[in-house]
């Protein structure tokens, strides 16, 4: 297998990250409007504590997953959480170790958080494997309005 890196994503990323991210939405049979993109692009590089950020993984050089992830305060303790909000291997890439790594590099990003958390649809057979191997299920439940 070549050399797989994880680093923050660029601003020379755009084309990669828009490429990924549109068959993470694809996966979930989603789409945003071009709004979402460019404000979600513009806001991985705003300065602030509670903007997002993001990682990408290459094999080779080439992108072949990304993750984003956002501290956020909690009730429940003083230091903030941190929710992986979006996590994509691209299909030719699975199972090499590019999931977990970039889940790896958003636990070293939050170091000092009270937790990382991420949510995934019952079904998705594939991620809950590797999910069940680097963390624990919760048992909760989400409901949106």
């Amino acid at each position: 297998m070549s050399e797989r890196v994880i680093r923050p994503l660029e601003r020379t990323d755009h084309a990669a990250w828009r490429e990924l991210w549109t068959a993470y939405l694809a996966f979930y049979e989603t789409e945003v409007p071009e709004e979402a993109y460019e404000t979600t692009w513009s806001r991985l590089f705003d300065d602030g504590e509670f903007e997002p950020s993001g990682f990408m993984a290459l094999v080779g050089g080439k992108p072949v997953g990304l993750v984003h992830y956002i501290f956020h305060r909690t009730c429940w303790a003083v230091a903030d959480n941190c929710y992986l909000q979006d996590l994509f291997t691209a299909p030719q890439a699975r199972g090499s170790g590019v999931g977990a790594a970039l889940i790896e590099a958003v636990r070293a990003a939050a170091r000092g958080t009270t937790n990382v958390y991420w949510m995934t649809q019952e079904t998705n057979a594939t991620a809950r494997r590797l999910y069940d191997r680097v963390a624990k299920e919760t048992g909760f439940i989400k409901y949106a309005l």
